[in-house]
């Protein structure tokens, strides 16, 4: 069970730091958050686990708190506060990328013993690249624009159903340009299918599990906690 105690504690810590981020810089701890997230989820999606009988890679729990700090800024402030943050972290991963692949063309010193992990880790085939970067951008501006939809039919009313719909939709279209761009034509479709379905239960999951955060930001501002 140490796997599933891990998990469930990433789970909370991470959620817990979006909201202290939150209440200690405001939109700017969000804004920081979301560069910080985009960066950690794609280096823990490398790592392999098995959680509750399902295996999945890690980074889901990470990647699915940029959700939550964009549906905070869209039940916060605006649509374009959401947005910003969306673009922010695609900044952030290209940067990273294309900073990350010049940095381990370097001919390593014969004194240096950690440039083959270094490697290890970054050596991202394109591919995979393409998929994270395609998925992220078209997942989360579908979260922006569903969740500013909602907010303005239900003016404000209703958080639980914006905040869940939106970011459940939001992970299946993820989930699946992901999953197509990255792994079609390279293992057979009912492995394919296993590692979409067990992606999407997790992702489920973990969106359920961020509601109360919602609710615990809007709060926040409401009490005057937050004064930007």
């Amino acid at each position: 069970m140490i796997n599933e105690l891990l998990w469930a504690t990433l789970l909370v810590v991470s959620f817990l730091m979006v909201a202290l981020s939150y209440r200690l810089f405001g939109k700017t701890g969000l804004y920081t958050w979301t560069a910080l997230a985009v960066i950690l989820a794609n280096i823990q999606v490398m790592k392999t686990v098995r959680v509750f009988g399902l295996v999945t890679a890690l980074g889901n729990v990470v990647y699915s708190s940029l959700f939550l700090v964009t549906d905070i800024l869209n039940e916060n402030y605006t649509e374009r506060d959401a947005q910003k943050a969306v673009w922010i972290g695609f900044f952030v991963l290209i940067s990273t990328t294309i900073l990350m692949q010049i940095t381990i063309q370097f001919i390593p010193d014969e004194s240096d013993f950690l440039s083959q992990h270094i490697t290890a880790i970054f050596s991202l085939l394109p591919r995979i690249t393409f998929a994270s970067l395609t998925a992220y951008l078209i997942s989360q501006n579908h979260d922006v624009w569903f969740f500013a939809k909602l907010k303005k039919k239900h003016k404000r009313r209703l958080l639980w159903l914006r905040n869940n719909s939106s970011t459940i939709i939001s992970q299946l279209i993820d989930n699946t340009v992901f999953t197509l761009i990255a792994f079609a034509g390279v293992f057979p479709w009912i492995v394919i299918g296993q590692i979409f379905l067990t992606s999407m239960i997790m992702k489920v999951i973990v969106a359920v599990c961020d509601t109360p955060f919602v609710y615990w930001a809007r709060k926040m501002k409401e009490e005057g906690i937050i004064h930007n």
